[in-house]
């Protein structure tokens, strides 16, 4: 089935000291010697276990570190103390020409690094994207209280807020006024929440379309790698300050909705752990009341839901979903989350006791490899009085330019076991899900894989790479269920300008019911740069759903596939469908829809039918199930297709009734829809109406997935 065609479409821990030869004017030669030093830093309070107090006056030889049980010497040892903190002296450097802390931290921090001595680094970080305007206020008075009254004269505060973009709004400083100055700024807002919109489902939701943001990568929409990202790069910043950094994130509650891309946390929290950045999480929404039928902010709710108890329980779920990132962040990086409280004093309070003295320990790793891992370390005192406070380990760094061919697919191995995220090539993924027969599911996955990430080589009038690509999917009880291993190999013609479009790889998975992890890994042969994706799936038990849907297909691609006897419910009549994973069309395309609907009802006083083999109960005979797709702008139907009655089961080996639609978008305006499909099995009295959105551009030529190759299903 294997099939391939062309593409149109830590610690910080540095290498060894290395020796670069250098031209000389009048014919003589200079040696340049670039000296680096493996040494990994971290912080250790240590605290009396009687009293909590910090144990001061302590000295290198009184620690003991292990690196994965293995003894390190001290290399670099120091104290920080907020007692001592002196006096910064803040100059702007476009009147005195002296570096500001934020130069100091971004370019030229070895320049005067005492001026970061025993200070407090505290970065607020908010998160108006996810924020009401009454939560926006509660978190800015909480902060100017703060700067009013519990701000010492070590504490260094810089001000950061993303709504569109990523911005600092103030550079770290101990000036109140600036501060002060600088919050103000937040108060009065005209952005609103949109993290955190309705769903747009069918029943106990509201009826509207924020579930769907446009934007211009068009798989913004599939995961909410937006804060992470932000978190990331504000750690990365700091990273290279040996200084014990403390983020206060205020966020409206941080939502990840449909297919997550639980890597993109991970590199989130492990970044921050680098950059010894613990992150204090506090939801601005403080203590909640949840109505069953919703507030104010949402409209009307569809079905029983509000009188059965299902709507409180959905509140409930969600509003725990928005806090369990918060405090995965706050948890995993050594800080703390703050819920459920209009009080939000506590959070500020527990920053200045976590950084009032600390030591900072370095040492030179015995362990010279570059494989990746996660090393543990073990940090011990020298008396028994004292309790010690550390963070549990550092990533190693990865090397790939050197590896063997074993060690490549070692490392690539490493890599889909491994609990750290590849980030370095970004990917996306969608899974679907179609019966075969009673309990046995085939599960379809798409990965995607912009073009922009792809390095190849000049071979004549082609351009010449590859990628590998590694996945598994592991039960509720961690056992690897399904495995997919593959190398693709591209030769496309320079004027394809694939650095332009994008590559999508199609496999899938037979599977029952049930809880699963799916994680895939792709690496770029060029460089050695991996990606990783993993996401949790859920493979319904069809036996309690009274209408028995498959999923949705959505596409703008069918491509011949003449393959005989395959599962893969995406191969039929001789053509294949690929699944449109952004949900991102053009005018001058056609939509594609297929979706199944499986054992409908069988019309009253029809002769029974015959037993279909491999299902265990009858199929065939006469049945009634209507179906139509609509168009919503807002809450306003803007287009719908004919009814369609289906009066027999048409794939009798699975039971199913088949449905495709062919809708031209030439009559959608460039825009943001919500599409519903209607599916109501009239002789059974059920029914479903499944919704996603989708965005229709111009008809220009934008970047568009085209297949590149199929792995078999295993």
């Amino acid at each position: 089935m294997r099939r391939l065609m062309a593409a149109v479409m830590c610690g910080v821990m540095v290498g060894p000291g290395v020796a670069q030869q250098a031209p000389q004017q009048g014919g003589g030669q200079t040696f340049v010697l670039h000296a680096t030093a493996n040494i990994v830093l971290t912080n250790v309070v240590v605290r009396d276990k009687k009293t909590g107090a910090v144990v001061k006056g302590l000295k290198a030889s009184d620690f003991t570190i292990l690196e994965n049980g293995k003894p390190q010497t001290v290399a670099s040892f120091d104290y920080q103390n907020v007692d001592d903190a002196a006096k910064l002296a803040e100059m702007n450097s476009t009147v005195s020409g002296k570096a500001s802390v934020a130069d100091m931290l971004e370019r030229n921090f070895a320049a005067q690094p005492q001026q970061l001595r025993d200070h407090r680094l505290i970065v607020m970080f908010f998160d108006l994207s996810s924020m009401q305007d009454e939560d926006i206020d509660r978190a800015v008075d909480a902060a100017n209280d703060y700067v009013n009254k519990q701000m010492q004269p070590a504490d260094l505060v810089a001000l950061v807020s993303m709504s569109t973009g990523l911005t600092m709004d103030q550079d770290f400083t101990g000036d109140k006024t600036a501060l002060l100055r600088g919050l103000s700024k937040y108060n009065g807002t005209d952005t609103t929440g949109f993290a955190n919109g309705g769903t747009g489902s069918t029943d106990g939701t509201s009826d509207d379309t924020t579930a769907f943001a446009a934007d211009d990568t068009e798989y913004n929409s599939l995961n909410t790698d937006r804060e992470l990202l932000a978190i990331r790069t504000i750690a990365k910043s700091l990273e290279k300050v040996e200084q014990k950094k403390s983020m206060l994130y205020f966020s409206g509650g941080l939502t990840r909705n449909g297919i997550e891309n639980q890597a993109s946390l991970r590199a989130a929290t492990n970044e921050a752990t680098k950059a010894n950045m613990a992150i204090y999480s506090v939801d601005t929404r403080g203590l909640q009341a949840l109505p069953p039928v919703g507030d104010a902010s949402k409209g009307s709710l569809r079905g029983n839901s509000a009188y059965s108890g299902k709507a409180v329980t959905a509140q409930f779920s969600a509003n725990f979903s928005s806090q369990e990132t918060l405090g995965t962040l706050s948890a995993d990086t050594g800080g703390k989350a703050f819920f459920d409280s209009n009080d939000f004093a506590p959070a500020f309070q527990q920053v200045q006791h976590d950084t009032e003295a600390y030591y900072i320990l370095g040492f030179k790793s015995t362990n010279q490899a570059k494989d990746g891992t996660f090393r543990h370390l073990t940090i011990k005192l020298n008396r028994s009085d004292a309790k010690v406070e550390y963070r549990p380990g550092y990533y190693a760094p990865a090397d790939f330019q050197h590896a063997k061919t074993e060690d490549r697919e070692l490392a690539l191995t490493e890599a889909i076991r491994s609990d750290l995220p590849a980030t370095d090539v970004a990917i996306y993924l969608q899974a679907l899900y179609f019966r075969l027969e009673e309990g046995k599911f085939y599960v379809p996955v798409q990965l995607i894989i912009p073009g922009s990430q792809i390095n190849s080589i000049k071979n004549g009038d082609k351009d010449k790479a590859t990628i590998d690509i590694i996945g598994q999917v592991k039960n509720a009880q961690g056992i690897a269920v399904g495995n997919i291993r593959d190398t693709v190999k591209l030769a496309l013609d320079a004027a394809e300008q694939v650095q332009k479009k994008n590559i999508q790889y199609s496999t899938g998975f037979t599977l029952a019911p049930g809880k699963y992890h799916l994680k895939f890994v792709v690496r770029e042969n060029q460089t050695g740069n991996m990606g990783s994706f993993e996401t949790d799936i859920n493979v319904p038990d069809l036996k309690k759903i009274p209408l028995k849907l498959s999923s949705v297909v959505m596409s703008s691609q069918r491509t011949p596939n003449t393959a005989k006897k395959v599962v893969n419910p995406l191969i039929r009549d001789g053509v294949e469908w690929i699944p449109n994973v952004p949900h991102v069309f053009r005018q001058d395309q056609h939509l594609y829809f297929l979706y199944e609907v499986y054992d409908p009802a069988k019309v009253k006083g029809a002769a029974e039918p015959a037993a279909s083999p491999g299902l265990g109960r009858r199929v065939g005979g006469p049945v009634k199930v209507l179906t139509s797709i609509q168009f919503m702008s807002g809450s306003v139907k803007v287009y719908e297709t004919p009814l369609v009655e289906a009066d027999e089961i048409n794939i009798p080996e699975r039971g199913a009734v088949a449905f495709q639609f062919d809708v031209p978008l030439t009559q959608l305006k460039p825009g943001t829809y919500t599409c519903q499909v209607n599916v109501i099995d009239d002789a059974g009295m059920s029914f479903s109406f499944p919704r996603m959105a989708l965005a229709v551009q111009g008809p220009s030529k934008p970047a568009v997935a085209a297949p590149v190759a199929s792995a078999p299903a295993l």
